[in-house]
């Protein structure tokens, strides 16, 4: 019949019930566009020198189409790269709480700014300012999009149209080209560069102080070190110039840990409670890094700065909505608890806690789950994790996980990438690594039977 088969192809009236039926849950829209797809396909296997596929065919080519369709594209992830705060795959997963918070918030109206004594408009930061002075010692704070809002907002809030002090060992860039120096340019302020890339002394900032002098700006360098002849100021030095002078000093340091992370066996980044108590005048991070909540940048310190944060015009612009917000109170209010509590009840430092031996146990036990064919091996393996976003790049957590020798382990891992839910792993000698200190116990079988399927797909 050739080109003439053509006629016979049905309308898309004709296939839609056949597609309801295959595929309850899709719009209106999504159907009939499930339809004319399909249809299109089957033309094009006419117009490829084929047979015009039969309706039932076409129906079921609908049938995967809409379910392609359905499919959301903010896929689930299971993380056995080893980093646990994984910028690429969402950084921090929330604690319980907080994804409890948000579920209970999203379903319907909430008290987000609305004073309910008065029944007028109140303030949205109240849900968490009580709870972030509770936990550093801050006078007052707020929240901002994320770190590099909040950087952007309190440089234009307290030194726009002046002159701003920083190191050039502090000039950082990272990940998404965030650069300081564009941040400030866009603030408005003039960037003063004191020191050398690899020492800066307190000589340097004092000598840079002018009447045009806003601000002393410390930048934490997140993902990088510097190492062998250097020398930075320490940032009490820095507040008791800022404090002989009357200039704030601004303290952004990136991930933001509000405890010491060496009571989890790593070494501690700079607290945000030793920021405040060293007397920094504002202290910026990220919500989403080492407080482990949602992306979020964190602005705390006196209350004379912060109330002029507030009252600038871009905090309209740069500020939180209600799921933010619910879900950095509830992360925060773990940290109120003690450690084990902590450890428990907050993925992040859940994975923290995780010792090597109990990560090879968990490895054995899903590899004698699984069944590979020849040329294929899964072996348990002593790997090295990492806390990710620019926190301690060069420290090195010891972990544990499974490592697969097959023959395109490249193939393999991009199978994986490509999966329900999804596999984040990484290609070290040869070999696919699964590093499972930030995968969770419940994720182990789900790995398992991934694993066990895809390879036998590729290599059965």
């Amino acid at each position: 019949m050739g080109l003439e088969s053509l006629k016979n192809l049905p309308a898309v009236h004709e296939i839609i019930p056949g597609i309801e039926s295959r595929l309850p849950g899709l719009t209106p829209s999504e159907t009939k566009k499930a339809a004319r797809d399909g249809i299109l396909w089957a033309r094009q296997c006419v117009m490829d020198g084929g047979e015009l596929p039969s309706t039932d065919s076409i129906v079921d080519k609908c049938a995967l189409l809409g379910e392609a369709m359905k499919k959301p594209t903010m896929e689930q992830v299971i993380n056995a790269t080893g980093v646990v705060l994984h910028t690429a795959i969402g950084r921090a997963s929330l604690p319980p709480a907080a994804v409890e918070a948000v579920s209970r918030v999203a379903r319907g109206y909430s008290v987000l700014q609305w004073n309910r004594e008065t029944g007028k408009r109140g303030n949205r930061d109240t849900h968490i300012e009580n709870l972030l002075t509770e936990l550093t010692g801050a006078e007052d704070a707020t929240l901002a999009n994320n770190n590099a809002g909040a950087t952007l907002l309190v440089l234009s809030a307290l030194a726009s149209g002046r002159e701003v002090i920083v190191s050039r060992g502090q000039l950082v860039e990272i990940g998404g080209a965030f650069r300081i120096p564009d941040v400030m340019q866009q603030s408005g302020c003039t960037m003063v560069e004191v020191g050398c890339t690899n020492r800066t002394h307190l000589r340097d900032y004092a000598n840079a102080i002018t009447d045009q002098t806003a601000a002393i700006l410390r930048v934490h360098p997140s993902n990088y070190l510097i190492k062998g002849f250097t020398s930075e100021v320490d940032l009490e030095d820095l507040i008791a110039l800022g404090r002989e002078h009357d200039i704030p000093v601004i303290d952004d340091l990136g991930a933001g840990s509000l405890i010491p992370l060496s009571r989890f066996g790593i070494p501690s980044e700079p607290t945000i409670v030793h920021s405040i108590q060293a007397g920094a005048s504002v202290v910026t991070c990220s919500g989403d890094k080492l407080i482990g909540g949602p992306q979020a940048g964190v602005i705390l310190g006196m209350k004379k700065y912060i109330s002029k944060v507030k009252k600038h015009p871009l905090a309209r612009a740069l500020r939180v909505g209600k799921l933010t917000i619910a879900a950095i109170e509830a992360s925060l209010r773990v940290f109120l608890e003690e450690d084990d509590f902590i450890a428990e009840n907050h993925p992040v430092y859940h994975s923290f806690s995780r010792k090597p031996d109990q990560l090879l146990e968990r490895a054995m036990a899903i590899i004698s789950s699984v069944t590979v064919p020849s040329g294929c091996s899964l072996e348990p393996e002593k790997m090295s994790s990492y806390v990710g976003s620019g926190s301690l790049p060069d420290y090195a957590i010891p972990s544990a996980g499974i490592s697969v020798v097959c023959p395109d382990p490249d193939l393999l891992l991009k199978t994986l990438r490509l999966s329900s839910p999804a596999v984040a792993a990484r290609l070290e000698e040869g070999a696919a690594k699964f590093d499972l200190r930030a995968v969770t116990e419940a994720e182990d079988s789900v790995l398992a039977e991934l694993l066990q399927k895809r390879i036998a797909e590729l290599w059965a």
